[in-house]
């Protein structure tokens, strides 16, 4: 090698010093000459003797001296081979292809080294597929049981030139990290969970059963829930009548995940007579640095699943949220004692506050429209100022919006652009968010950031996107729209609230629409805000006439129906075409709604193509939770509303995309 010829070199420089300092002598023995005579031949007499010594030296000992370096260099390469042999790190020389050329024993005993082991590294490593295309590379590989880090560095037979390096040889190093990474197993598995079970109907089960079997009602929904945790070594404390803190090691949770938290299911079998099925939620936090941040995790993930409806286990792993169960429907709260402690709270902000901004979602519908003018009232009763925020306006939304717009009664300004409201925006403003709770669809996302106080009042279920660091916030699943939501809040806000026709009809439309004519989740509350909003001057005849379809829109809607595929037996999926129709998605939506009308359909999926996106339609009745369908595909909504968006695909992809994930859930049992 070049390395080695350069050490040579150096070599025999220092054999040829004797020599060089011969020069120096000739020269001192000139200067004695111009001295003296007798001196310069005394000194040259020395200076012959000194050459002879030196050329003996340099001609004859250098063989021996080379030999001697050459018998040292041999006995030093015999020794590293034999320690390279012997060495305990397990150790293999590869060609250029992977095909091992050589192994130390340690390396053989890892492969149990027979007459076939001169293969290529992949066939006893599937991993190691690549050979490194720089110095060295590290993976992680396995055989028989054992987890090791495979080291593969290149050895370079020629140093860089104008082709750059010519690789000859691969060296492998095997390193063992079983037991380290067993130990770290360990350490993860004994780690604690934190959690958190809240019983979602707790009063109202109480209420379906007769005054002296509560006592035994309780006491057997206590004993499924100690002997549920008490079987994986876990403990529970009951914290308050409805409320339980638990705790147990992180090596159940898979058995949980796998069983997909049986518990919501085994505690509905309690039954002593009671009219109504008892329900619970579960919040579960891992992944934190302390104890501390997985209880808050674990509070986080109650709170998600209580907002989603209840019924559902949510697990919190650091940023990563996962749901569980959540198909059973929401159980109707009886009381309004929430609503109104949340519209006194509401009053306060809207109080202290100079400018108020309202917004919905994206492409708002009648709901989000009709919310928005429900919270607009609200200001202007405490004589605020506010500012509805509509960037997109539809089909469905035009015939209520022409009734405010040139109005006398009502402010030019009533109704902005989102540029517009992020100019006038300032740190002493009010945004109230409706009928939305994900931030990215929200009318204008850049407000969320530049007002600092939020309030979000939306009926959806929230997902791990849901708006963070709200001021307020009322997210209640059960309800069938905002509307109803801000009719009961504006009957508490204000003494003898006065709603104007107009304004009670646009609250109203949005009531129907998202109810299907009050056909899809209805409650009582959801008469009571129908009720209240008819008293305040909705003409029911009025919202009925400007809902009616467009020809266009109709033979659209009437297409996709004819057209729909059922999936699996139970499934109705349609494509809505959207060439001539003014709101392609609303026209999908209202396809859904029809295709569920058809005998033996649980669940419809509409897919619409509106500028470079699809979006998707997705409705039922009771027995498919849609929304956790949606929520795969990155959407969401609630058990029986739900829709999602898709980019950057064709529409027989998307098709397939849905029929995939559909598929998918009900093998795992999802749905």
């Amino acid at each position: 090698m070049k390395k080695d010829r350069k050490f040579k070199g150096w070599l025999q420089g220092f054999l040829r010093w004797p020599l060089y300092l011969g020069v120096l002598v000739l020269l001192m023995t000139a200067a004695a000459f111009a001295f003296n005579i007798r001196a310069g031949l005394i000194c040259a007499g020395l200076t012959v003797i000194y050459l002879i010594v030196g050329l003996w030296f340099y001609v004859v000992k250098r063989p021996m001296i080379m030999r001697e370096v050459l018998l040292f260099a041999g006995d030093h390469a015999q020794i590293q081979k034999k320690l390279i042999a012997e060495l305990d790190i397990p150790y293999a020389l590869l060609d250029e292809g992977g095909k091992i050329l050589w192994i130390n024993r340690a390396f053989g005993e890892v492969i149990h080294r027979d007459k076939n082991w001169r293969r290529r590294i992949s066939d006893f490593f599937p991993e190691a597929q690549a050979m490194p295309e720089e110095d060295e590379t590290v993976c992680d590989v396995s055989y028989e049981n054992r987890y090791y880090k495979l080291h593969l560095k290149n050895i370079y037979l020629e140093e860089p030139g104008e082709d750059g390096f010519q690789v000859g040889l691969v060296a492998a190093y095997l390193f063992d990290e079983t037991e380290k990474l067993q130990y770290r197993q360990e350490i993860e598995n004994q780690k604690l969970v934190a959690g958190l079970i809240y019983l979602d109907n707790y009063e109202e089960a109480l209420e379906s059963v007769e005054e002296v079997r509560r006592s035994l009602l309780i006491a057997l929904i206590d004993r499924k829930i100690n002997k549920y945790i008490s079987g994986m070594g876990g403990i529970v404390k009951k914290i308050e009548k409805d409320k339980y803190f638990i705790v147990i090691k992180n090596q159940f949770m898979e058995n949980l995940k796998a069983s997909r938290f049986s518990l919501l299911e085994d505690v509905k079998t309690v039954n002593i007579g009671n009219d109504m099925a008892v329900t619970l939620s579960i919040g579960l936090g891992i992944g934190g640095g302390s104890y501390i941040q997985n209880y808050e995790y674990a509070r986080t993930a109650i709170d998600m699943a209580l907002g989603r409806g209840g019924d559902q286990a949510v697990i919190k792993d650091g940023e990563t949220i996962s749901y569980y169960g959540g198909k059973s429907k929401s159980q109707e709260k009886n009381t309004r004692v929430k609503a109104r402690v949340k519209a006194h709270a509401l009053r306060e902000l809207i109080e202290t506050r100079e400018k108020i901004f309202i917004m919905g979602h994206k492409m708002g519908d009648v709901d989000a429209l009709g919310a928005g003018i429900g919270i607009y009232r609200a200001c202007t009763e405490l004589n605020k100022r506010a500012h509805i925020v509509l960037d997109d306006v539809t089909s469905s939304v035009r015939p209520i919006l022409e009734r405010f717009i040139n109005n006398p009664d009502y402010p030019e300004d009533m109704f902005i652009h989102g540029d517009k409201a992020i100019q006038m925006a300032d740190a002493n403003s009010l945004l109230v968010v409706v009928d939305v709770n994900r931030p990215v669809i929200t009318e204008c996302a850049p407000l969320l950031d530049l007002i600092p106080t939020v309030v979000v009042l939306d009926h959806h279920r929230q997902t791990r996107e849901s708006i963070t660091g709200a001021v307020l916030s009322y997210v209640e699943p059960y309800a069938s729209s905002a509307c109803e939501m801000v009719a009961e809040v504006l009957q508490y806000i204000a003494d003898n609230v006065r709603i104007r026709q107009a304004e009670a009809e646009a609250m109203y439309a949005g009531i129907v629409i998202d109810t299907n004519n009050f056909m899809n989740k209805t409650g009582v509350r959801t008469f009571e805000a129908a009720a209240f909003l008819r008293r305040n001057g909705a003409d029911v005849t009025r919202v009925r006439k400007m809902f009616r379809d467009s020809m266009p829109d109709y033979k659209a809607k009437a297409e996709a129906v004819r057209h729909a595929e059922v999936f699996e037996d139970a499934f109705a999926i349609a494509v809505c075409p959207s060439e001539g129709v003014e709101s392609p998605t609303i026209i999908g939506a209202q396809a859904a709604n029809e295709l569920l009308n058809i005998v033996g359909i649980k669940a419809s999926v509409v897919l619409t193509r509106y500028q470079d996106t699809i979006y998707i339609s997705a409705r039922s009745i009771d027995e498919v939770n849609v929304q956790l369908i949606m929520e795969k595909l990155g959407g969401g909504g609630h058990m029986s509303v739900a829709g999602a968006q898709l980019k950057d695909m064709t529409m027989d992809q998307a098709v397939e995309k849905v029929k995939e994930t559909i598929r998918q859930m009900l093998d795992e049992g999802e749905i």
